[in-house]
């Protein structure tokens, strides 16, 4: 494992935001949604793509809370431009386990 210095880790910005929008992504090469994600007045909405649909049906994140590091350049996926990546831990069947607050927190709160 790489040792980072603690500037490193405070380049890093880390959000809560709130998903507002789920969409099926058919024309990604493993299944994913396209999501909207509200950051909160100073960021604002953000969309991504994420690879979370083994363990989480859409309704379901429809109003919950995620981590997302928002300061990554734009990505183009597919037709696609996502524009925050949602953070998350692979289990051993490689599906992916979101990384969300246990208590609600402002969108837009960042990890310190």
């Amino acid at each position: 494992m790489e040792t980072i210095a603690w500037g490193d880790f405070e380049r890093v910005e880390l959000r809560v935001g709130t998903v507002l929008e789920v969409v099926p992504f058919p024309e990604a090469r493993k299944p994913a949604y396209k999501l909207k994600i509200d950051f909160g007045p100073e960021i604002g909405e953000r969309k991504s793509s994420a690879q979370i649909t083994d363990i989480y049906p859409a309704e379901g994140l429809l109003g919950r809370q995620v981590v997302a590091v928002v300061n990554f350049p734009r990505k183009q996926i597919g037709p696609f431009m996502s524009e925050c990546l949602v953070t998350g831990f692979y289990r051993q069947d490689g599906a992916v386990v979101l990384a969300v607050p246990d208590q609600p927190v402002p969108n837009g709160a960042k990890l310190g």
